[in-house]
């Protein structure tokens, strides 16, 4: 998917939300683990109550993997479902790969060829070249952690360079810039720093935000768009337990729904206040 249409789908839906998949077995309604894959019968469930809502879903590969091979082909038969809608959503597989350079291709043939996910989040401590593979494919997407909303963030990622007087985050910002553009790279922002997202425009004034920490974490959709929104919106804002997981019993469909759709309305209203519908 582009940019330009990712950007008309968030018009279309007058929408920026992303749902995380972090769909723990432990956590989906009792109900569901009758069936033959209980996970993908939920992450179904949550698609089809959310879809109209949203732009994008990011399944976290932790509550898959850790499964073995169940949990991989709950999320093979999720991500496939989804790539039945792909004009509908966006796809990010939220792996925090980053390795070194033939690894890192085969992370991104994996999922980026053969999952057939529009993108993946990367960790970029090991710099380009553990990054460049994923931005070889065309109309896929990087998603570069640079400024996370837990509170380890704080061990390395808001360390001031003496000598330049840049943080850590903003180095990989400024850097990062020399081996993607806005149209194949996003930066991973947590809602809870949103204060510092007019310190990341200044740098990053074209590309989009992926925002985690809205909702359960206390992060503010408010405050994420006054600081980070662009001329084509710019942001994907993201929840996953707020909405999954508000409800554990049978009602979990219409409670998510309900959930999205409360903050579609949102998303909504910023969009129009701003110009951009």
């Amino acid at each position: 998917m582009t940019r330009e249409q990712l950007f008309q789908l968030i018009q279309k839906k007058k929408s920026f939300l992303c749902v995380g998949l972090d769909s723990d077995i432990n956590k989906i309604p009792q109900h569901l683990l009758e069936k033959d894959d209980p996970v993908f019968e939920f992450n179904k469930a949550i698609i089809d109550a959310t879809i109209d809502y949203t732009v994008a879903y990011k399944p976290n590969l932790a509550f898959y993997e850790s499964r073995g091979s169940e949990g991989l082909i709950s999320l093979e038969k999720t991500i496939a479902y989804l790539n039945e809608r792909k004009d509908e959503v966006f796809t990010i597989a939220d792996a925090k790969r980053g390795d070194i350079g033939n690894t890192s291709a085969q992370y991104a043939k994996a999922f980026l060829e053969t999952y057939g996910f529009d993108s993946i989040t990367v960790a970029p401590y090991m710099g380009e070249d553990s990054v460049s593979p994923f931005l070889s494919l065309e109309n896929k997407w990087v998603i570069l952690l640079v400024l996370t909303s837990n509170k380890g963030a704080f061990d390395f990622q808001l360390i001031e360079n003496k000598e330049s007087g840049k943080r850590l985050f903003e180095e990989v910002l400024k850097t990062s810039q020399k081996w993607g553009n806005a149209d194949n790279m996003m930066y991973v922002v947590g809602a809870t720093k949103a204060e510092m997202l007019s310190d990341i425009r200044n740098i990053i004034p074209n590309h989009f935000l992926l925002v985690p920490g809205v909702g359960a974490q206390g992060g503010s959709l408010e405050e994420v768009a006054k600081y980070g929104l662009n001329k084509q919106c710019g942001l994907l804002v993201n929840s996953s337990r707020g909405i999954i997981f508000k409800s554990h019993g049978k009602d979990f469909t219409e409670v998510a729904k309900a959930e999205a759709k409360k903050l579609q309305e949102q998303m909504a209203e910023v969009l129009t206040n701003n110009n951009l519908l």
